[in-house]
């Protein structure tokens, strides 16, 4: 994905875990944070507690979605993906994507990978890699910031 493109639809899951989301539940009020991880990725699981608390402190003004984007074989136990969410606290809606199919929409190849949109559902900022929250964070909060202005 280019910056500045839309979001794309949220179809194609294996399954939803903690609710399901549709791209019109997410766009038009605020902006939102689409995370991918992985259950067999060490660098996700180590960046998951600042995920999580991003999400917690955000959670008025930022939609937050994970989406498990299996590396393997291995990585497609739906138990396991249930087991590891419920150990690292992933409590915002995961998408499963068992068969990429949300994966090749936003022509994604890492795991962790964040892709904040802003509330029109443009693509505002990508990064992939277990380290650089700071650097996510100044950008979820210039979109913020910027959502703030616009009201």
């Amino acid at each position: 994905m280019k910056l500045r493109d839309q979001m794309p639809e949220l179809s194609g899951a294996t399954e939803w875990l903690n609710g399901e989301l549709a791209k019109s539940d997410l766009v038009g009020e605020k902006p939102t944070l689409v995370h991918f991880w992985s259950v067999s990725c060490h660098l996700c699981k180590e960046a998951m507690p600042s995920v999580n608390k991003f999400r917690d402190e955000y959670k008025d003004k930022l939609n937050v979605v994970a989406v498990h984007m299996p590396r393997s074989e291995d990585d497609l136990n739906l138990d396991q993906i249930k087991s590891v969410a419920a150990e690292h606290e992933i409590t915002q809606p995961i998408f499963v994507d068992s068969e990429h199919k949300l994966t090749e929409a936003f022509e994604n190849q890492y795991v962790p990978a964040y892709y904040v949109f802003d509330k029109e559902g443009q693509l505002r900022h990508f990064q992939a890699g277990g380290s650089g929250m700071k650097m996510l964070e100044k950008r979820v909060n210039r979109v913020l910031d910027e959502t703030a202005k616009a009201e």
